[in-house]
Formats: C-alpha cells, structure tokens, sequence
C-alpha cells in the first residue's frame, strides 16, 4: 500500500509551479461554470421558454464556443497566450453577471453567443501556456493535471450550484460565475506574469505556416472529431439508455456517472506516468484509447445484464485518460511547426464541433432507429476514427 500511495505521488513529481498555478486557476474557473448544467432549467423554470426556444439558445452556446476557440487562437498567435487568458476570464465574469438581466429571446441568444466566444477564447491560450511552462519531457502528464483540475471543478461546480439555488436563487449562481472568473483573472495577473513567471519551453516559433495547410495535422482534427462526437455522448444519449432500457434511477445514474470523474480523479496521473514508460508513439497511444471508446458501445449490445453499464463506463473513461492527454501533447508537439495558437484553436474547436451536431444527432438517431443502431453506428464512428489514426501514423512513419 505504501509503495502504490508513493508511487501515487511521484506521477506528480517534476512538473513545474506554473503548471500547478494554472491548473489552480483552471480549477477555480471551471467549479465557477455552475450556470451551465443548470441553464435549460432557468430557461425553461424562470423565463418560461419553449424546449425549442431552449434548443436555439444551445445552439448559439455551441457557436459561440466554435467562434470562441478560433479567435482565441488567432489572438494567441498576435498578441500571446497571457493576454488572451487574462481578458478572456475577465471579460466572462463580467458577462456571467450581466446575462441575468437579459429576459428576451434575441437577447439571450447574443448573450449567451458572446459570453462563449469570450469563455472559449481561453482555452487555445491555455493550451500554449501549457505548453511554454512545461518541461518537453513533462507536458503529457501536465495535460493531466489540468484536466485533473477540470473534472475536479466541473464535480464541483454543480453541487456548489445546487446549494445556492436552494439558498439564494439562480441569480446567485451568475454572480458566484462571474466572480470566481474575475478571481481567476487576478490570480493570473498576480501571479502567471510572464514577467514573473519562469517559462520551462520556448516554443514561439515565427513561421508563417498555418494549420490549415498541414495535412497530417488535419487529419488527426477529422479524428479527434470522431472521437468527441462519440464521447459526448456519455452525458447526453447514455444517461436516457441507462433510464429507458436498465431502468435505473436518477440516484444509480448519478452515481455511474460519476465513477467517471472519481477513476480520473483517483488513476489518470499514475497511468499516464506508466503509459509514457512504453516505446509508443503519442498517436499509439490515441488510437488505443479510441478503440477503448469505441468498445464501450459495442459491449452495450452484445451483453443485455445491468452490470455492462459498470464496464462499458470504465471501459470509455480508461479510453479517455489515455486519449486526451496524448492528443493534446501530439498537437503541442505539432504546434512547434508554426502558429500555436492557430493549432491549439483547432484542437479545441474539433471538440466544440461534436457539441454542436452530437447530441441533437444522437438524440434524433435514437428516436428514428432505437438505441441498438445507434450504439452500432458510433461503434462504426470509432472505427473510422481508429482507422484514419492508423492511416496517419503509417503516413508520419515514412516520412
């Protein structure tokens, strides 16, 4: 036991303060989004709109984070990482606040579009600084302590959320957003500094070249974008399947959910540590957690007993440990070739892609065909993603 808790703590060994600093920042802006999980019921509960009214206001959610994430790196690439950052966490607290005091459709609508182009502006420029303040050697296993900080807030966020409607009201969940973003900007400008702050890799290349012309980069995007529409899944279409089909209760399926967080929590550092000790490739190793994901569907219709939720879940979360924190370092690894920025922003944006088509295509597949097909045709999703990172690994490989 002693062994596995020192072992436990060594995964965290070598990664720089800067890298602990943000990924306390990204902590507290993450638990800060308790808007989100909440926001169709304070559409529907509060300002009486239609679930149809509730799925355009979504819509404009997930444009705004496709506009967010491409202006976020193509202002990463002029001005840098730590600009962008700063005024993207302030300007969302400021924004957070002020979507209270919309009450018309149109305007939420913009609300809501401008406050996720301003949120999502963050995260390419997150990525880079990620990138300059990790050591070459360090930067996978500091992917995964920022996402460790992500699902640690994102499990926080909803129940500090609850307790404060309960208590004060949904406007004191905009205002506890809105506040915890601008303290986040003051953690940041305190303490992130570039002036103060010792950046580990120099990675500002000055090159013209764009993502948009590498080829191999571009596949492995089409890839990612498979792999995310597949994953969201897990918090849209499941949670019906496990009600509809198995019969659990919103207790069970809280609780299979959040397995998820509680395995990252507990094993993503320490397997990431052994997973960087094999002579893989990165994309070795995204292929791997891809054909994870993909069997996690595919065991959904091969065994009927409840308890294949219990290893269809597991399944999908292993495959996420090793797939995100390996494709966000081969596209760190690729951004060296030109404008990091431009790279990172497409990266994030191939994940906001699956939030604008996934959900309302997995939904509407599972109301035309049933849940069999539809766990079938992401398996088959999955295999054209695993494929065509087969594909590009042989590609790299020759040249």
């Amino acid at each position: 036991m002693k062994k596995l808790y020192l072992n436990y703590l060594a995964s965290f060994s070598g990664l720089s303060k800067e890298v602990w600093w943000l990924a306390l920042i990204t902590l507290i802006n993450r638990a800060g989004t308790m808007v989100i999980p909440f926001l169709s019921l304070y559409l529907t509960q509060n300002l009486s709109f239609t679930l149809e009214n509730v799925g355009s206001i979504m819509t404009c959610f997930g444009l705004g984070s496709l506009v967010g994430a491409w202006l976020g790196g193509k202002l990463t690439d002029l001005y840098g990482y730590y600009k962008v950052m700063l005024i993207s966490l302030f300007l969302t607290g400021v924004l957070f606040i002020t979507i209270q005091f919309l009450r018309d459709f149109w305007h939420i609508c913009f609300g809501i579009f401008i406050l996720m182009v301003a949120a999502d502006a963050f995260r390419p420029a997150a990525f880079v600084a990620l990138s300059a303040y990790s050591k070459p050697e360090n930067k996978t296993r500091s992917v995964s302590l920022v996402r460790l900080a992500i699902n640690l807030g994102f499990s926080a966020g909803p129940a500090l959320g609850g307790i404060l409607i309960a208590s004060v009201g949904y406007e004191g969940l905009f205002w506890a957003d809105g506040g915890t973003c601008i303290i986040a900007s003051i953690l940041l400008l305190l303490i992130l500094n570039p002036k103060r702050a010792k950046v580990s890799d120099d990675i500002i290349i000055k090159s013209s070249r764009s993502a948009y012309t590498d080829f191999h980069y571009l596949i492995f995007i089409v890839s990612m974008i498979l792999f995310s529409f597949a994953f969201v899944q897990y918090f849209s279409t499941i949670p019906i399947f496990y009600k509809e089909i198995h019969a659990l209760d919103e207790f069970k399926i809280g609780l299979l959910l959040a397995l998820n967080g509680f395995t990252i929590f507990a094993f993503e550092m320490p397997l990431i540590k052994y997973m960087e000790n094999k002579p893989w490739s990165k994309l070795t190793h995204v292929l791997v957690g891809l054909i994870l994901v993909g069997l996690s569907f595919l065991v959904l219709n091969i065994f009927n007993w409840t308890g294949i939720l219990l290893i269809g879940m597991l399944l999908m979360t292993i495959g996420e440990m090793i797939a995100f924190p390996f494709s966000n370092a081969f596209a760190m690894d690729r951004a060296k070739k030109g404008n990091q920025g431009e790279y990172m922003a497409l990266y994030t944006i191939a994940f906001s892609i699956s939030h604008v088509f996934a959900h309302n295509s997995g939904m509407k597949s599972i109301a035309e065909f049933g849940f069999e097909i539809t766990w079938y045709g992401i398996t088959l999703i999955c295999l054209m993603g695993i494929l065509l990172l087969a594909y590009l690994k042989n590609e790299m490989q020759k040249t």
